[in-house]
């Protein structure tokens, strides 16, 4: 009973780790750090869009570029507050609360939160969720 309880703990500790790095990134603006953390084949659900899922772009490129959208419409976006939890040795998630500035002025702040999923160290799924709260 102790080995798995140990490799359970550290697969954990791995985990949180990478969900910290994930949230740091954002908070960096560091899109190549980012997108260090993400496989190849990675998939990114956004919280809006025309689908009941919302935007769902798949694979590398499309995600970096989703993600560099999102980081040049608010430049002073913050993701703050951070909590990160385990769900299983794969499946992570991380609450937020987003504050930025949309292009016309308007300010946005709603509370969120992303589930992850991981293989062999990187996230090969970001599934988004926020509140819906008109920009003041």
């Amino acid at each position: 009973m102790a080995p798995e309880s140990t490799e359970m703990t550290s697969s954990s500790t791995d985990l949180i780790e990478l969900l910290t790095q994930h949230a740091d990134a954002w908070n960096r603006h560091d899109l190549d750090g980012l997108m260090a953390l993400f496989a190849d084949d990675c998939s990114f659900d956004a919280s809006g869009g025309d689908e009941v899922w919302g935007s769902r772009y798949q694979g590398i490129e499309s995600v970096r570029a989703a993600f560099a959208e999102v980081l040049a419409t608010m430049p002073d976006a913050h993701w703050g507050d951070g909590r990160h939890f385990v769900l299983t040795p794969e499946n992570g998630v991380s609450q937020w609360t987003l504050t930025g500035t949309l292009p016309d002025g308007h300010r946005v702040e709603v509370h969120g939160c992303d589930f992850l999923t991981v293989r062999d160290g990187k996230i090969v799924r970001k599934d988004s969720y926020r509140k819906w709260r008109p920009p003041f």
